[in-house]
């Protein structure tokens, strides 16, 4: 993993006692909360936990970066870096450093907490969108520029109106500081609670049709108000007050969806927490299963497939006292995943067929509402990514072939899933050494990106792409090489 520049030297660290000092009595985990609460009255997300302020107070972070500066000097007005006890930025960076007080905030993951204890208060992690580059081969390489995604497509030029008066709507937003704190002490009731479901339900009809890429900024508001509203603190009744922490556990599921989908793996990572936070605060063993059951997915796309395991596991044992085969059904997929990406072939098939035998007793009462994606076509889309981990891509292909023909037949309303199988099977033949298929599948994608943002498939195309190279004189293959070197760019 990529250790912070920020907090690199080769100077033995100096513990920081003017940050000790500020602190007071508040234990590091209130003192994280106080943080938290600043970044929301300024408009900023960070993640910041009792090991945050340890490490400061330690001196492992010499200086902080733009996100947690500005915040301190919120909570602290009137004093400067230095005298919170951190070096100026020009020792810590060198020479180059940016000394723009607006320049844009540098991550890594070393300043995000890896587990989540089961009995810290919500919100626990938060973020601060850092627009990591999809393309980049670490996820958790620095990233110093913002919305290069939302530049990436003309589609948004045109959505972002869209997207803005589809959310817009739900009653989810707050003007600035002073409206969030007219909430607190506030009653919460029915009218509340049902935004913030309704914020759920749109944003994943958003995502089903268009992909996460631009999305991700819009829904981040929805999801600072869902949590303003937790931290009034009260409601009507204990049912109203269940149902805020499930929606609001929900969205910040949603809101990470869209951060994995798009290539934010630090930023889903830290929702995700959040997500997994407020389930075990308000005892609910659904969300809790969810945000397991999505930590494993993303464990596995960000190269941590151990992690993938047991995320999945975690989940397992949760939700099977939760009466829905078909949720079974997905986690032993994440399983599979899990398993796959370590190379372990008879692991990853224990999964599958466990899977399958779940997938077939069929759909009941009890399968949870965001669950309506999980069909037989997303069964054999997940399948065909375990054998392609495996390096069995003619395998690989036969099941990305059968998910994108049964979601095009079924549920032609997911045009970012049949996007997503599609990708697939053009990068299975191509590695299968059937390059003019690939290249046939490959320009089907093409085809729908002016509607689908997703910048996972446009990861999976670029990598196509790259195999494709060789081949280039095959039937076809020019022709979408030139499609595709035809995209869009990030700048």
């Amino acid at each position: 993993m990529a250790s912070s520049s920020m907090a690199s030297s080769t100077q033995s660290p100096r513990p920081n006692l003017a940050f000790r000092q500020l602190r007071g009595q508040r234990s590091p985990g209130e003192f994280a909360a106080a943080v938290r609460r600043a970044a929301r009255e300024i408009g900023e997300r960070v993640s910041c936990d009792a090991r945050y302020i340890g490490r400061v107070e330690a001196g492992e972070i010499r200086c902080p970066n733009y996100a947690y500066e500005r915040v301190f000097l919120h909570m602290f007005p009137g004093r400067t870096l230095t005298d919170l006890g951190f070096a100026p930025r020009s020792v810590v960076r060198g020479r180059g450093a940016r000394t723009e007080p607006d320049a844009p905030p540098v991550h890594s993951d070393t300043d995000l907490p890896v587990t989540v204890p089961a009995q810290t208060p919500i919100p626990l992690y938060e973020s601060h969108p850092s627009g990591s580059d999809p393309r980049a081969c670490d996820p958790y390489a620095i990233q110093t520029h913002e919305e290069s995604d939302v530049q990436r497509r003309a589609f948004m030029t045109g959505s972002t109106a869209t997207v803005a008066a589809a959310l817009g709507p739900i009653g989810l937003t707050l003007g600035g500081p002073a409206e969030a704190a007219a909430l607190r002490g506030r009653r919460v009731g029915e009218a509340e609670v049902g935004a913030v479901e309704a914020a759920v339900r749109k944003i994943r009809l958003l995502d089903d049709r268009h992909g996460a890429d631009g999305l991700y900024r819009r829904a981040a508001a929805p999801l600072r108000t869902a949590y303003t509203l937790l931290d009034a603190g009260t409601t009507s009744r204990q049912s109203t007050s269940d149902r805020l922490h499930s929606g609001a556990g929900e969205l910040a599921i949603s809101v990470g969806w869209l951060a994995h989908d798009s290539g934010r793996f630090e930023d889903a990572r830290s929702h995700y927490a959040e997500a997994l936070a407020t389930a075990r605060v308000s005892g609910d063993s659904a969300l809790e299963a969810h945000a397991f059951c999505n930590a494993a997915f993303l464990a596995r796309d960000a190269g941590r497939p151990r992690e993938a395991v047991r995320a999945a596991q975690a989940a397992r044992r949760v939700a099977q006292h939760l009466g829905s085969h078909r949720l079974l059904s997905l986690i032993a997929l994440r399983e599979a995943g899990g398993w796959a990406g370590l190379g372990d072939r008879s692991g990853c098939e224990q999964s599958l067929t466990r899977a399958h035998a779940l997938f077939d007793r069929g759909t009941c009462e009890a399968a949870p509402e965001w669950m309506s994606f999980y069909g037989p076509a997303e069964l054999s889309g997940l399948e065909a990514q375990c054998w392609s981990a495996l390096g069995d891509w003619s395998r690989a292909a036969g099941h990305a072939r059968h998910a994108a023909a049964t979601a095009s037949a079924q549920t032609p309303q997911f045009t970012r899933n049949i996007a997503l199988y599609t990708a697939e099977l053009a990068d299975d033949l191509a590695r299968a050494g059937r390059p003019d298929e690939a290249a046939t599948a490959g320009l089907r994608v093409l085809a729908l990106l002016d509607e689908v943002q997703s910048s996972r498939i446009q990861s999976m195309l670029a990598t196509t792409a790259r195999v494709l190279l060789p081949h280039r004189r095959a039937s076809g293959v020019g022709g979408f090489l030139e499609r595709h070197a035809s995209l869009p760019r990030a700048v």
